[in-house]
């Protein structure tokens, strides 16, 4: 990869982050999960590239600001996922525990 194409990958991710934080904040949980995959696979692309192109200094500090700006993107994302997350794990524990509790019933009545 050279590094026309690390940047342009890099400037890719930031334009999915983006896309991922509107889906967020419109509660659209698909888009948002098939956005998050494609954002992983140019990532491993980034990650199974051991051979990094040397950067100019304008283009390092491109590469920075990009980075920087997905970062803030992700915090965003998780401050509105996480309680969203936190409720379902709730409900799911809730259910759980209804389950248990009418199978243990059950099992106390067949008796």
């Amino acid at each position: 990869m050279n590094s026309a194409q690390l940047i342009n990958t890099y400037e890719h991710i930031l334009v999915i982050t983006q896309k991922m934080l509107a889906a967020a904040q419109n509660s659209e949980w698909d888009k948002l999960i098939k956005l998050e995959q494609e954002c992983k696979q140019l990532t491993n692309i980034l990650i199974k590239d051991k051979t990094e192109p040397l950067l100019s200094h304008e283009l390092q500090q491109r590469k920075l600001v990009i980075i920087h700006q997905v970062l803030d993107h992700d915090a965003q994302i998780r401050a509105i996922t996480e309680p969203w997350m936190e409720k379902l794990q709730v409900l799911f524990n809730t259910s759980e525990r209804r389950r248990n509790l009418q199978q243990a019933y059950e099992a106390g009545n067949a008796y």
